[in-house]
C-alpha cells in the first residue's frame, strides 16, 4: 500500500512538471509572435490592476469605523469586525 502512494506522488510531481514546461512554452508563444496584440493590451492591465490591488490587498489596512457604541479606547473582541466599509 505504501508502494501506490510513492507511484501517485511522481505521477502529480510529473504532471505539475509538465504544466510548468506547457505554460513556459505557451508564454514564448504569445511573447515571440503575438506581441504586437499584447502590449497593445498592456494600458488596460496596468489601469485593471489599481482595482485589484485594491480588493486583494486592502485586508490590511483594519479601517475602523465611527459608530457611536464602540470608543476609540481599546481594541474590538472580534478582528474581523474592525474591517467593515459603512
Amino acid at each position: 500500500m505504501h508502494g501506490n502512494s510513492d507511484a501517485n506522488h511522481g505521477v502529480a510531481r510529473a504532471s505539475r512538471w509538465a504544466m510548468w514546461v506547457l505554460g513556459a512554452g505557451a508564454l514564448f508563444y504569445l511573447l515571440t509572435e503575438h506581441r504586437a496584440h499584447l502590449f497593445g493590451w498592456l494600458p488596460f492591465l496596468i489601469l485593471l490592476s489599481c482595482p485589484l490591488m485594491h480588493i486583494f490587498m486592502h485586508h490590511g489596512h483594519h479601517h475602523r469605523s465611527a459608530r457611536p457604541d464602540q470608543s476609540d479606547k481599546g481594541g474590538d473582541s472580534d478582528p474581523q469586525s474592525a474591517h467593515k466599509h459603512y
